[in-house]
């Protein structure tokens, strides 16, 4: 790895490239109008870019930085999936080195892996920004698994509809999912969740359509908003009681919803790749900004710097003033945990079926995410479906409410 620089050797690097990209037409913006669109400078003010120049999932640097490789077991995804760190790898793809996560599944639980790398809990308002790889197809095996390729900030959720939980999400499913028959690109912001019976408590923007290939994703948390854009387009707005109230981690996963879409026996293995990934704190940039940020670290030779203050509380706890209180399509109101139901009147949940909003199945949840494999024991249950869906299992995924046992 070449030396990595102090953070001072920001302004050079910075500087030349907004010049190269102002000279082509690309950059207007002064660093003086960029200074008077910024928010208010976060406790915790600094930056983070890393260029991902590690040598294995191993490598020291990666902890010293502030990263996990996740290996624990756990959802996200198909239950009983292992998160190894080898799946966490750091190649040369199309010229340059970066992230590379693996996934793969046989269509069992045990032969299901999934990856994740993870930085502290200390990120808040300011700019996030990372160039990402989707992929619509498999490296090796069979097509049409369910996956989600992400890239993402959380907070812990401590108790269930914990108030004080966020998360700000890039999501695309190449092959569907969560109900989807297509590819489907997410953007979500949320409030808070419960697990069981599962309530969603979110507001979401999405395209049908491929995302196959390198995209510049960038995100910016300020003033009440949190506005989510693709290769400089603005894609999503949303504010309201769903922007963030408290430090998050920023993360980069790969899994599966589940192995009901897996065709055959055999292991079919995906990459998702990242090239860098960038966070201004208290600093709102434009794409092209982000991009001549991120030319500048890269003329002056910087691999890695981080200047965000040690997070865990430090940042700001509050959003600003008086956000907008009356965001697009709320989710409705959570409700009782359910009970007992009268289930003589609906169908059994079929995998092929279609549902609507409203409608009503009857089916007890797999004990593993796939509905032709062993039942969970819980008995039949009553759901009722929260939007349209097709072979998303009741109990699984968020399209179904669980309104109680028959």
């Amino acid at each position: 790895m070449s030396t990595i620089h102090a953070p001072r050797r920001r302004i050079a690097g910075v500087a030349a490239a907004v010049l190269a990209v102002t000279a082509a037409g690309v950059v207007t913006a002064t660093a003086q109008q960029r200074t008077a669109d910024a928010a208010e400078p976060a406790a915790c003010d600094g930056v983070l870019f890393d260029d991902f120049a590690y040598d294995s999932s191993s490598d020291p640097d990666i902890a010293a930085r502030g990263w996990t490789v996740r290996t624990n077991a756990g959802g996200p995804g198909v239950p009983g999936a292992a998160w190894p760190a080898s799946n966490v790898s750091f190649p040369t793809v199309d010229g340059s080195q970066g992230l590379q996560l693996r996934a793969a599944t046989d269509g069992t639980g045990g032969g299901t892996s999934h990856a994740e790398l993870f930085h502290q809990q200390k990120f808040f308002e300011g700019t996030y920004a990372a160039r990402v790889k989707f992929a619509d197809e498999p490296v090796s095996g069979t097509d049409g698994d369910h996956l989600v390729e992400t890239f993402f900030t959380i907070t812990p959720l401590d108790a269930p509809m914990d108030p004080n939980y966020g998360e700000i999400d890039f999501e695309y499913l190449p092959n569907g999912g969560w109900g989807e028959t297509g590819p489907i690109f997410y953007q979500t912001t949320w409030k808070t969740y419960q697990e069981e019976p599962w309530i969603a408590d979110n507001i979401h923007t999405s395209q049908r359509e491929s995302f196959d290939g390198w995209h510049d994703l960038v995100f910016t948390v300020a003033d009440g908003h949190v506005k989510y854009y693709v290769d400089g387009q603005l894609f999503a707005d949303h504010s309201g009681k769903y922007y963030p109230e408290t430090p998050m981690s920023i993360n980069f996963n790969l899994w599966f919803i589940d192995t009901a879409a897996h065709v055959g026996s055999g292991t079919s293995v995906y990459h998702q790749q990242v090239d860098y990934v960038l966070h201004t704190a208290g600093e709102v940039l434009s794409p092209a900004e982000v991009n001549a940020l991120v030319a500048g670290y890269r003329a002056d030779g910087t691999e890695h710097t981080d200047t965000v203050g040690t997070g865990g509380g430090e940042c700001p706890t509050n959003p600003p003033t008086d956000p907008p209180t009356d965001p697009t399509d709320p989710p409705t109101d959570p409700t009782d945990p359910p009970g007992e139901a009268d289930c003589d009147d609906s169908p059994n949940w079929a995998f092929a079926s279609s549902y609507t909003e409203g409608q009503t199945v009857v089916h007890e949840r797999s004990a593993n995410g796939d509905p032709s494999g062993p039942k969970s024991g819980d008995g039949p249950h009553l759901w009722r479906a929260n939007w349209w869906t097709q072979g998303s299992e009741p109990g699984w995924t968020p399209q179904w409410t669980d309104l109680g046992s028959c």
